[in-house]
């Protein structure tokens, strides 16, 4: 399989029907999404979908990374928290706009984090920090953050992480647990400001 091929193609098709940004295109472009994946999975790398990787969890569907990406309204030298590694893949496309060094990531499952951090420096991204640990509770030692975002679905933005990221910053996550919608939201002096709701969404809950 001409895995090159098919990354340009679902990123031009993605482009075409998301209205992406250039950076993103351009993060979609670049990330091999197949070197994340199971190598029985390879084949379905670039089909728009999620697929398993292990310990019961799922790296997500391209348009929604790349919708995620946008979203978050980020730029190269900014400082970014992602909470749920998983396989590392989406942190990589953060990092292809940010910076490697800009991006940091907390996953619950210690296999995943490792596998993640193996994966990521394989390829040339050993720059992301990844930690085991809970995510509700971010990462404060290398806060404050410009975004922060969650791959994994939550009751409701932990306080944790909305104290964070700086005021004016955003924070982007899956809320629900039944009933899940995109929710982004803006930091403000005192926590939580302002948030709109950007479509229906099912992710797999936070662990911890």
């Amino acid at each position: 399989m001409d895995y090159e091929a098919a990354r340009e193609e679902l990123a031009d098709r993605l482009a075409r029907r998301e209205g992406l940004s250039e950076p993103t295109i351009a993060a979609m472009k670049a990330v091999p999404r197949h070197a994340f994946v199971p190598e029985s999975r390879r084949g379905s790398a670039y089909a728009d979908r999620p697929l398993p990787i292990g310990d019961d969890q799922t790296i997500s569907a391209p348009h929604m990374v790349a919708i995620m990406t946008d979203l978050l309204g980020v730029e190269a030298g900014d400082s970014v928290l992602e909470i749920g590694t998983g396989c590392g893949y989406h942190a990589a496309v953060t990092s292809e706009v940010v910076g490697p060094e800009n991006v940091y990531s907390v996953e619950f499952s210690s296999d995943l984090a490792g596998r993640a951090r193996e994966t990521l420096e394989r390829i040339g991204y050993g720059r992301v920090g990844i930690r085991q640990g809970d995510g509700r509770a971010g990462w404060p030692e290398n806060a404050p953050y410009e975004a922060a975002y969650f791959t994994c679905a939550v009751p409701e933005i932990p306080d944790d992480v909305a104290e964070q990221v700086r005021s004016g910053g955003t924070v982007l996550a899956p809320v629900g647990e039944f009933s899940q919608r995109l929710v982004r939201a803006r930091v403000g002096d005192e926590g939580i400001a302002e948030r709109e709701a950007h479509g229906a969404v099912r992710f797999v809950s936070i662990r911890g």
